[in-house]
Order: C-alpha cells, then structure tokens, then sequence
C-alpha cells in the first residue's frame, strides 16, 4: 500500500500536504489561544522566540555571521514580517478560519504590483488576469450582501487586518528576493524573529498575561508546527518545481475550512467557496504564466528555485 502511494504521489505534494497541515493547524492554535484571553501580541512574541533558538541554531550550524551583509534591507525584511503576522493573527482571532486563509492567499496580488512597481517586473497577461480575478473574489468573499441582500458581510476590522497581512507578506516576499542575490537564507529567516521579538514585547508593554499550562502547549505548537511548516516547504521547493510547490500550497485552504468546522464549529457560506475559488484561480494563472521552464537552463532553474525557496520560509508566517 506504502509502495502504491509512493508511486503515484510525487514526493513534493507529500511534503506540501504536511506543510499545509501543519500551517492549518498552527491557525487553529492561534485562534484557540486567543480564546485563553492571550494578546496577539503576546502570541507574536511567543512564536518569535522559538523561531529565534531555531534560527540561531541553524546559522550557527552553518558556520555564518548571523548579520549579514545588507543590515538595512534585512532590518526592513524583519519590520514588514512582524507588521504582516501581527495583522496576520489579529485576522484569525475575528474571522472564520477558511476565510482568514483565503484572504491571506491574496499575496501574490499585492506581490505582483510590488514587483512591478519596485523590481521593473514585465506586466503578463498573467498577471493582469490574477489581479481581476483575485478583486473579484475578494468582493465576493468579502461583501456578497452587494450580490445578495440577504448574504452576511465579514467583519470589516478582520478584513483590513487580513488585507494588511497580505500586503505585508507581499512587501517582505519582494524585499526577500532582492536579498537572496547576496545573503543566505538562514540569515534572511534569522531577522524575521530577530525583529520581531523586541518589537512585539515593546508594543505589549505590560499586557502580558501568565499562560496557564494548556494556553502554553498551545503556544509552544504554534512555533513547532510553524518550523514543522519552513522545513517541509524547504524539502517541497528541494524536490519539485517552484510552480507545482505553489499550486500545492493552496491545499492549506480545505484543510483551514476542516478545522474550522471540527474545532469552531464554522461551516463555510457558498460566498466563501466562489470567492476563495476565483482567487485561487487567480493566483494560479499567474504562476504557471510565470512559468517557462523550456526557457531556461537548468543552472537558471536551481538558482531561481533557490531563491524561491528562501523566500517561501516564511510565507506561511509572513
């Protein structure tokens, strides 16, 4: 039976479906600590500390200077990464877990404007089609009561917040992938936490509140399932084309709606299904546009899915 499978499923879908696994249930614990009256910021810094040790440990595994060679643009990598998980958690507290993750699958819009704008990226038909596609979806996700009177809107606040998250993701994705010509990836993943840790315990201030023994499991799987997320999407992105990784990932979305229905008892609307389904449309059209592997050699291939790779290690937590 272990043989048959092993045949048929290629072995970069079996690490993508951990992945999203993992990255749907690292969801679900943030909403379900937040419930123990836990502050998001308190949640960030949590997750930053773990991810802290680990990074620390794998650059000294290395053997590398944990600060890299352009201080500034990593400073901004980390401060765009800590605004985007912030926003990125605060969303999942207020909205539906399904619709949180759709919402935050909106990236790649705001990474295609980004590098346009920023890199001097080509407009594709691709990408045009994606953005049209992705704002249709969010309309509909969003505010179907412009549709239907009688369909319920999304909390606008968990909303912004999402959109904000996106956004920053896209930003950090886009800085990332300048960086990735002169720093490591292990550096680049090493400030995220770095940042974030002072940042979100500054604005926390005194808030802080003493876990009890369950919020602390809670916490501590966040950062676990989140590094369980950055190894597998590492070992995804080793073995298989950047663009299959990607059109994987969007799994994370039917494993996000089981949760939510298992753990919050939330039952996706037909809204959140068309909405979430032309912005996965989207964001998919634009990749496989992207996409020419007849096109390159197989030295641009391996750097490009390099590059990839770096900046996918924390895209399941900006």
């Amino acid at each position: 039976m272990g043989k048959n499978i092993r045949r048929w499923m290629p072995e970069g879908l079996k690490f993508m479906l951990v992945s999203s696994l993992a990255f749907a249930l690292m969801s679900s614990c943030v909403k379900l600590v937040n419930t123990y009256n836990i502050p998001v910021l308190q949640i960030v810094a949590a997750r930053a500390f773990i991810s802290l040790l680990l990074s620390y440990a794998d650059i000294k595994r290395k053997g590398i200077s944990m600060w890299g060679n352009n201080k500034v643009l990593l400073t901004l990598r980390g401060v765009a990464g800590v605004l985007a998980l912030m926003c990125i958690y605060y969303a999942l507290t207020i909205l539906p877990l399904a619709e949180a993750n759709i919402l935050q699958n909106l990236t790649p819009v705001f990474t295609a404007a980004l590098a346009i704008l920023v890199l001097g990226e080509k407009v594709h038909r691709s990408t045009v089609i994606c953005i049209i596609l992705s704002l249709m979806g969010l309309i509909i996700t969003v505010k179907p009561g412009l549709l239907v009177s009688n369909a319920n809107d999304l909390p606008a606040v968990g909303v912004m917040a999402a959109l904000v998250g996106a956004a920053g993701s896209a930003i950090a994705y886009v800085i990332v992938k300048k960086l990735s010509a002169s720093e490591d990836s292990s550096v680049i993943i090493f400030y995220f936490p770095m940042v974030a840790l002072p940042v979100s315990l500054a604005l926390l201030g005194n808030d802080i509140v003493m876990p009890d023994f369950e919020a602390l499991t809670l916490l501590l799987l966040i950062g676990v399932l989140t590094q369980v997320v950055q190894i597998c999407l590492t070992r995804a992105m080793q073995v298989e084309a950047a663009n299959k990784v990607t059109a994987y990932s969007y799994v994370q979305i039917i494993f996000s709606m089981f949760m939510g229905g298992l753990f919050f008892n939330e039952i996706p609307s037909m809204w959140t299904w068309l909405g979430g389904s032309l912005i996965v449309a989207g964001a998919l059209i634009n990749v496989i546009g992207h996409s020419h592997p007849g096109r390159k050699s197989e030295k641009n291939a391996r750097k490009s899915q390099k590059q990839n790779q770096s900046v996918t290690l924390e895209s399941g937590s900006a």
